[in-house]
């Protein structure tokens, strides 16, 4: 995943804030999946304010040599559609 790109949350994932971090459920793809920090999910939760991935991990409070670590753990939500480039900025 290119942190230095925008990235939306899929219009048809909800995100359900729980004690742990969150669920997000795909309502198309029907999966599920759990979010163990509560700083991705800040992460995710900003990514549609952010101009890039970078942005809202420092709009987070992610320090900048842990943003590529955030990057990678979007790249896994990507893999499931959970989250999407955003096609314009």
């Amino acid at each position: 995943m290119d942190i230095d790109r925008a990235w939306d949350l899929h219009p048809q994932v909800s995100v359900r804030p729980e004690p742990f971090g969150a669920l997000l459920y795909h309502f198309g793809t029907r999966k599920l999946s759990f979010l163990k920090d509560r700083r991705l999910l800040a992460v995710v939760q900003g990514l549609a304010d952010a101009p890039t991935v970078r942005a809202a991990c420092s709009a987070a409070g992610i320090p900048e040599a842990e943003a590529p670590r955030y990057g990678r753990a979007l790249a896994t939500l990507a893999a499931s559609s959970m989250v999407v480039e955003r096609t314009s900025v």
